[in-house]
């Protein structure tokens, strides 16, 4: 199960943070952080821990942080974490998540509920998506 997502560019600024719960603990967030950014910029890690695996990849600038619980496989937090970027992509076309964070947001809801990976399929989010959007527009008309 995926305990948090946080995007953290590599200045070590937060651009996105999701927890699992109400009681995230700062602290795992910033070992996430310091963690990131003390490690090679094109490396791929698991750093284990006794209640949860932390995992992160960079893409860009951002570095897309996860925390698992112990017993996960790691390759598919990594494959999750590529297919929300690749998701990221098609949608804004960059990763410059600033602006409309908001629809990053809603973009991982469609993809990630309850920790798990809910939707594969990036076509299937981004039609859900590109409806919201709809709705959106035709609410502000």
């Amino acid at each position: 199960m995926i305990n948090y997502v946080m995007l953290v560019s590599r200045q070590g600024a937060p651009r996105e943070m999701v927890p699992d719960t109400a009681e995230q603990d700062e602290g795992q967030d910033r070992e996430g952080c310091d963690a990131a950014g003390a490690r090679a910029t094109n490396t791929d890690v698991q750093l284990p821990r006794v209640q949860r695996c932390v995992i992160y990849r960079r893409y860009a600038s951002l570095f897309f942080i996860t925390s698992i619980t112990p017993g996960e496989n790691e390759l598919i937090t990594l494959e999750v974490i590529h297919r929300y970027v690749e998701v990221l992509d098609r949608y804004f076309g960059n990763l410059d998540l600033i602006f409309n964070f908001q629809k990053a947001y809603a973009i991982l809801d469609e993809l990630i509920i309850a920790g798990e990976l809910q939707e594969s399929s990036k076509k299937a989010v981004l039609k859900i998506v590109a409806q919201s959007d709809a709705i959106e527009e035709g609410e502000l008309a």
